[in-house]
């Protein structure tokens, strides 16, 4: 396991690298002080989570966030400034698993990086449960496959486990709350942003209009249901 840190502090980054020595010190600690850096060395190493903050010399969090998305969904946790709520919520509509709000305990840190690698393990196949059908939309749960008229839909290990938590329901309210203890876990209650961007990342892929969506509803108020049309 390689985790790369990309910070310009230096102090902060020598921390960090060695808080998660002590944690894990059988992981392998890569450290960048720029977004260039950071591109080559996630090129050349290949790290299995990686540590970004968002304002970096050369080439900023989100370029470099931007770069990674086009070529691999490995878990990226941003790092962000406290107050700075577009940020998150930019951080997460481009594809990262966490934010962290500096500053922040190395303990806080550790819980994350725990829950981001839980969450973004590839679902464990069910054959013994049925496939799931409404309308167009259907979840083979024995390939963890998800089409829409016959058409593979690729979906990150999060967007999957949010649409398996919805279908588990059908037609029943889930709100807020139970969808984050179900998919992120207990720790993330209070993270309403999580649920709204993901349900939007979710209707991108398998509504026909995101905009005017069938299957996945807003109940204002309330939270979100998996229609069966």
């Amino acid at each position: 396991m390689k985790i790369l840190i990309v910070d310009d502090d230096p102090d902060l980054a020598e921390a960090l690298r060695l808080g998660f020595k002590l944690q894990w010190p059988e992981w392998q600690t890569l450290v960048a002080d720029d977004g260039k850096r950071a591109l080559e060395l996630f090129a050349k190493e290949h790290p299995g989570i990686i540590i970004l903050d968002i304002a970096m010399p050369k080439m900023n969090g989100f370029e470099v966030l931007r770069r990674v998305r086009e070529v691999s969904d490995v878990p990226v946790i941003m790092l962000t400034v406290k107050g700075e709520e577009l940020d998150k919520v930019r951080a997460l509509e481009q594809g990262a698993d966490d934010y962290v709000t500096k500053p922040f305990g190395s303990m806080e840190l550790m819980a994350r990086v725990r829950a981001v690698l839980r969450r973004t393990e590839t679902p464990t196949p069910d054959s013994s449960k049925p496939s799931f059908h409404a309308g167009a939309l259907s979840i083979d749960y024995s390939s963890r496959r998800v089409t829409v008229r016959g058409k593979p839909v690729k979906l990150t290990p999060t967007e999957y486990r949010l649409l398996c938590a919805l279908a588990a329901s059908p037609n029943q309210v889930l709100s807020h709350q139970a969808l984050l203890v179900r998919v992120w876990g207990s720790e993330f209650l209070g993270e309403r942003e999580f649920v709204k961007i993901y349900v939007k990342r979710l209707r991108d892929k398998i509504e026909d209009d995101a905009s005017r969506p069938r299957y996945i509803l807003t109940e204002w108020g309330q939270g979100y249901r998996l229609a069966t049309p």
